[in-house]
């Protein structure tokens, strides 16, 4: 007997949330697991748009496996205090896709660069970003607050902007990339997302009430615009979905869109706020 669909949505869904949570949670190898398989799977799907949108060759493969690369580069740096050998691997990774051009013969070599490089910048640099946010709590120690924080932002926001944006919603945000957005489902999940802030703040006073306030609200700002380059991405390509990894949710690019672009800006934010 085939499933609804609603009920497939929830299932999938919790299977995904459990798996995400329960990977930051239980420790740094689980996290280090379970983020640079999703890397991997979002550079596959993404690659995999590109080459069905397009018609632009790219090395799947390869791109995946330079990605996976920078992820794990990046947390046996920032884990276990390595020198920059830990991205001789990436490094390689780079030389070969620039040399490989030369043999392939493609008609436009640039065009299959350019869209390999875009995917490593977009997704792969990202995610090797997430290695700071959980040693940066406790420098030396794994932790997952700030990561975990940064799901939670994204999560309330997306969901009470989606009703307020339903019960309230009249003034487009961004009509010409995403006509259902509205100015008042945006603030509405603004406020939700501070407003949990202080409870972040509350149980974890290594960050002060101002600065977890302001965590929020560059994960609330950065994660809507990653949401919408997401949507100008599917545009420029004219597709809907990004693919259907997830059932009953589409593809887990869609799914980590908002992430994207927010875990760099709550990098910079963390460092410079550490810094000063």
């Amino acid at each position: 007997m085939k499933l609804p669909n609603i009920v497939v949505r929830i299932l999938s869904g919790i299977i995904f949330i459990a798996i995400l949570i329960g990977g930051m949670l239980v420790n740094q190898y689980t996290f280090a697991v379970v983020f640079s398989l999703i890397t991997a799977l979002l550079l596959y799907e993404f690659y995999g748009l590109i080459e069905k949108a397009t018609k632009i060759p790219v090395v799947r493969t390869w791109n995946i496996l330079g990605g996976f690369a920078l992820v794990l580069g990046g947390f046996y740096y920032t884990a276990l205090g390595s020198a920059f050998f830990a991205f001789v691997p990436y490094i390689s990774y780079l030389l070969v896709l620039f040399v490989s051009e030369l043999y392939l013969k493609r008609q436009n070599p640039i065009h299959s660069l350019a869209y390999s490089i875009l995917g490593q910048v977009y997704i792969a640099v990202p995610f090797a970003l997430t290695n700071y946010l959980v040693f940066a709590y406790e420098p030396g120690s794994y932790h997952y607050v700030y990561i975990l924080a940064l799901f939670v932002f994204i999560w309330i926001n997306d969901s009470f902007a989606y009703l307020t944006g339903m019960a309230f919603g009249k003034h487009r945000l961004f009509e010409r990339i995403s006509p259902k957005k509205s100015w008042e489902g945006f603030i509405g999940g603004a406020v939700f997302s501070i407003a949990s802030s202080f409870i972040f703040a509350h149980f974890y006073p290594n960050l002060s009430t101002i600065a977890w306030i302001g965590l929020s609200v560059i994960t609330v700002l950065f994660g809507t615009w990653g949401d919408l380059f997401e949507s100008l991405i599917k545009r420029t390509l004219g597709v809907k979905d990004s693919g259907n990894m997830i059932p009953g949710h589409g593809g887990i690019l869609d799914r980590f869109d908002s992430t994207i672009l927010a875990i760099p800006a709550v990098f910079v934010y963390l460092v410079m706020i550490n810094y000063l």
